[in-house]
């Protein structure tokens, strides 16, 4: 028996690493991470994270919610048509190569792979042991996809609102004047390693070995997929901080909106489909709200007479510490004013140990701060400043 689960197992790992999805989904978190690098270090000749940083956090701050995911679908019953399930992943693996991540929000994906199996079905198409006029479409995969799509948009919404602020990318671009002002580039990937029921017996055809349980009439086999959430957004007049959370709870309220279709899907099957179509219109028009209204305002990281603004500060330096933000600006040095960024560093040799610092904050409130600051800190402060 210990040596059956033990193969189980290990065919289960091995089939999750297989998965291109995967493979290609690392791939894509170690280029985000250098592209943004790259874009900082033109900007400011420094970075604000390193450039593995996507890469680290790929499966860090979501293995949670694929945990949950795991529990609640395995748990609650809900099996998916393994058609739905591959075409899941395809059309995922074809977002990933976009590289818009505007477009890689799991209800496009469950919305597609269910379109998909509709279209498949008109021609009866039959692949293998598996046969696409044999789903049930107006029935159980009706009930099951709009809720699991539900789901993956409260974990997509909770990923934003906890996440997407932390490591948003500010750069500086020309404006229409021919001045330079400071964005924010928000570029997220994470991968959640799902536990999916898959009726019948097509898995096992090929892998005899693989785990399977009988309920009913029906065989059920347990099968790891790597499903990825993208997200991207381009942020001017407002700040990371306080837009991504906004952001969030409405992608979370539209998830909750499509799971409650797929619960009364359970009696009435055509309304799992109208939730799921009501999800993807939503979550689209999320994203076109936010960049539209982002184009209409000014910038919020302009070049001010008054000071020198601040576009990023970087994690672990003098600056962090003191809790200075982005948007924030620095009205004097040392008791010496300054408007620009060689008067700031000027400013900061007055006194090299202990800088004393004069800060505006968003709302334009002042306040004085102060930090000693030792020989071996990153860039001195560690601020990025829009010059």
């Amino acid at each position: 028996m210990e040596n059956e689960i033990l193969t189980y197992t290990l065919w289960m790992i091995a089939l999750f690493f297989l998965n291109p999805l995967l493979i290609m989904a690392l791939f894509a978190s170690v280029i985000l991470g250098y592209v943004r690098v790259k874009r900082e270090r033109s900007s400011f000749r420094v970075r604000l994270l390193p450039g593995l940083t996507e890469f680290k956090r790929i499966l860090s701050e979501s293995w949670v919610h694929a945990l949950i995911l795991s529990i609640l679908i395995t748990g609650i019953g809900l099996s998916v048509d393994v058609g739905w399930l591959v075409l899941f992943c395809l059309f995922s693996i074809i977002g990933l190569l976009t590289f818009n991540y505007k477009l890689t929000s799991p209800i496009y994906f469950a919305a597609l792979a269910f379109s998909g199996i509709y279209v498949l079905a008109r021609f009866d198409v039959t692949y293998l042991y598996w046969d696409s006029g044999a789903v049930n479409l107006l029935g159980d995969l009706a009930v099951t996809v709009s809720l699991i799509a539900g789901m993956l948009l409260i974990a997509e919404g909770l990923l934003i609102a906890r996440h997407v602020a932390d490591e948003a990318s500010p750069y500086l671009i020309k404006t229409n004047r021919g001045l330079r002002a400071g964005v924010f580039k928000a570029k997220r990937l994470w991968l959640l390693p799902v536990l999916f029921l898959v009726p019948g017996e097509m898995v096992t055809t090929y892998l005899p070995y693989w785990p399977q349980f009988t309920l009913g009439a029906t065989a059920f086999t347990f099968v790891p997929v790597p499903l990825i959430i993208g997200f991207s957004q381009v942020v001017r007049s407002s700040f990371p901080d306080v837009l991504f959370p906004k952001v969030g709870r409405f992608v979370t309220l539209t998830g909750l909106v499509v799971m409650g279709a797929g619960v009364i899907a359970i009696w009435v099957p055509l309304v799992g489909v109208i939730g799921l179509g009501v999800g993807v219109i939503a979550r689209i028009i999320i994203s076109i709200v936010v960049t539209v209204l982002e184009k209409r305002k000014g910038y919020a990281l302009a070049p001010s007479s008054m000071g020198v603004v601040i576009a990023g500060v970087v994690q672990g330096s003098p600056a962090e510490k003191m809790g200075i933000l982005p948007g924030e600006s620095i009205r004097a040095v040392n008791g010496q004013k300054v408007v620009n960024e060689k008067e700031l560093y000027d400013a900061i040799q007055i006194n090299a140990a202990h800088c004393r610092l004069q800060i505006a904050g968003r709302d334009g409130e002042v306040r004085l701060l102060q930090q000693v600051i030792y020989r071996h800190d990153h860039h001195r402060l560690g601020l990025l400043v829009v010059r």
